[in-house]
């Protein structure tokens, strides 16, 4: 019987079944994470080991107590997380006719924060900016012209972290304008295996011109062999070469990239003032908000940002942009309230000659 079957091996099934969205490995890895502490929660409501359990333990009853436990230790986002994934995996169920219902009707689901992305002022860019121009002698492991390329493009680019660990040396492209100080353009891979093309102006180039040629100074065993000493940076290493790495010459990892960018936070005195939880992606918030406030169209930013939906980048228009407070001073109302002071002014300047 269906009911008997492992519950496990459904989920193998629904993890084959998603393949052909072709979800990235960390979604594919976040799966079976909220699979796992759900089973186990599952596990512990209905007395059975994880691995016993079946379709049988499936029901709004079991459900709801396994996500009530589970709610107990970890955040809204979190469970929120978790809500999506079981919602899937039981709607493949119920539609192979495994499960006579969707239980997860009867589960509540945190409502996500509807808070406005915190973006860096700009005096706070400034100091940014500075601090990673300026000599770094206490860290043990300082190697300024990585940190201030790879947080300038972060900031002038808004990719995300996990495409600023991904990008290679080929993605960076010409754009086809070969005259001095042209721009160029990244090719990201960006979430949920979409691509899209971000503009790096000269500035930015040169930076990571800098950088290569101090890594190719560090890592000598990692660039090209039989070059000229006087060879263009960009010619030492090869396309298929990480664009950012580590203190050992390897691809950046995510600890890595996070300490960095809030070790340079820090120094620069801003780490206050930047979201909480936000330090990579911080560097995004500010990016967006800068394009918003530079009046940039919601479907290029969209474009630029990566989002698939519009709601996601309206969030960084609404109360944030110029162009929001320009719309919000053709408001009428302001003549009145300007009137009104300007008849009160008057008022109380023909007091003072009675007087």
């Amino acid at each position: 019987m269906a009911g008997q079957q492992r519950l496990a091996s459904w989920f193998e099934d629904f993890l084959v079944h998603r393949s052909t969205a072709k979800p990235s490995p960390n979604t594919l890895k976040a799966y079976r994470q909220d699979y796992q502490v759900i089973s186990e929660a599952l596990a512990a409501v209905t007395g059975t080991g994880a691995a016993e359990l079946t379709l049988d333990a499936i029901d709004k009853a079991t459900v709801r107590a396994a996500f009530a436990r589970y709610a107990r230790t970890h955040q809204p986002a979190s469970i929120r997380r978790c809500w999506s994934t079981w919602n899937m995996l039981c709607d493949f169920l119920f539609s192979l006719d495994a499960i006579v219902a969707n239980p997860m009707s009867a589960v509540l689901r945190p409502k996500a924060p509807k808070t406005l992305p915190k973006a860096f002022q700009a005096d706070s860019v400034e100091r940014l900016v500075a601090t990673l121009q300026s000599a770094d002698d206490t860290g043990a492991r300082a190697w300024p012209e990585r940190d201030l390329a790879v947080i300038l493009t972060g900031l002038l680019t808004g990719m995300r972290m996990a495409e600023l660990i991904a990008v290679d040396l080929g993605d960076l492209r010409d754009t086809g304008d070969d005259g001095p100080g042209a721009a160029k353009v990244i090719h990201v891979h960006g979430k949920g295996n979409k691509e899209r093309v971000v503009t790096v102006e000269p500035a930015v180039v040169d930076v990571l011109g800098h950088y290569l040629a101090s890594r190719s100074e560090r890592f000598p065993d990692t660039a090209k062999g039989r070059l000229a000493p006087n060879a263009d940076p960009w010619e030492r290493f090869r396309p298929g070469d990480p664009m950012f790495v580590g203190g050992d010459g390897a691809r950046i990892t995510r600890g890595t990239l996070q300490y960095r960018v809030e070790r340079a936070y820090r120094r620069a005195g801003i780490n206050g003032d930047r979201a909480k939880g936000a330090l990579v992606h911080q560097l995004r918030h500010t990016f967006a908000t800068a394009m918003a406030d530079q009046n940039v169209s919601i479907y290029t930013l969209m474009r630029m940002l990566g989002h698939e939906s519009m709601n996601t980048t309206q969030r960084y228009t609404v109360g944030a942009g110029t162009a929001v407070r320009d719309a919000a001073a053709l408001n009428p109302a302001y003549d009145l309230v300007g009137r009104a002071r300007g008849t009160t002014v008057d008022a109380v300047v023909a007091a003072d000659e009675i007087c």
